[in-house]
């Protein structure tokens, strides 16, 4: 695996025939302002195709289903755990998406939905998943603005045990909401756990779409 802090050459990607996915994007279903239907459209223009992974929330993907879209969609979802990190979940299915949310997070979620979950720390998300037919990546290992909202930020602070790194498929290792120096520090600790890579843009905004890219020869979700 090789990590390039450069901005996608789309047309070279398309050319390619690689499949490139932006693994960390929110819509207008959680706290963003973007229709799900204009992210995929502008991600199709772009020739990369788009995790949906709004925060504690799905709604979004349940629009696309009887779709047709002619990129890839990943069903995820972004979970804010009650002690502090946000975790990235990718399913290969949204049906099995959808019956985890149910059972799992529907009873946690507070007034505001996609704020922290009701008694769901990080380690006991981790169990819940555990079960699960998915791919588990911290989102911005390093946290938001001196926050808790990262793994990696709360190993070195001691709140969480290296171990916890060690059940994860990935850390985000490009996260473009995040200085290049945490994504740096990210990196160096996925490779000392010898976990995985993904890069998002965590992209709140219509533009942000496909600006980080994770890019794989596979040729279906």
């Amino acid at each position: 695996m090789s990590v390039s802090f450069e901005r996608p050459d789309w047309e070279a990607i398309r050319e390619s025939g690689v499949m490139a996915v932006d693994m960390h994007f929110h819509t207008n279903c959680s706290d963003s302002f973007t229709d799900v239907r204009s992210a995929v459209r502008l991600a199709a223009e772009r020739g990369v195709g788009v995790a949906i992974t709004d925060h504690n929330l799905i709604e979004s993907l349940v629009k696309l289903r009887n779709e047709n879209v002619s990129v890839p969609v990943i069903p995820g979802m972004e979970i804010s755990t009650s002690d502090g990190p946000h975790i990235l979940v990718y399913f290969y299915e949204l049906q099995d998406l959808e019956r985890f949310w149910f059972h799992t997070i529907r009873p946690r979620l507070q007034e505001c939905p996609w704020l922290a979950l009701r008694d769901c720390p990080t380690e006991r998300l981790l169990d819940f998943l555990e079960r699960e037919n998915c791919v588990v990546s911290a989102a911005h290992p390093m946290g938001y603005f001196m926050t808790n909202k990262g793994v990696e930020v709360c190993i070195r602070k001691g709140y969480l045990a290296e171990e916890v790194a060690t059940r994860l498929d990935a850390y985000e290792v490009i996260c473009s909401g995040m200085t290049h120096e945490s994504n740096l520090q990210a990196l160096s600790s996925a490779k000392r756990y010898g976990i995985g890579f993904t890069g998002g843009t965590d992209g709140h905004t219509l533009g942000e779409v496909g600006n980080v890219v994770t890019i794989s020869d596979s040729t279906t979700v």
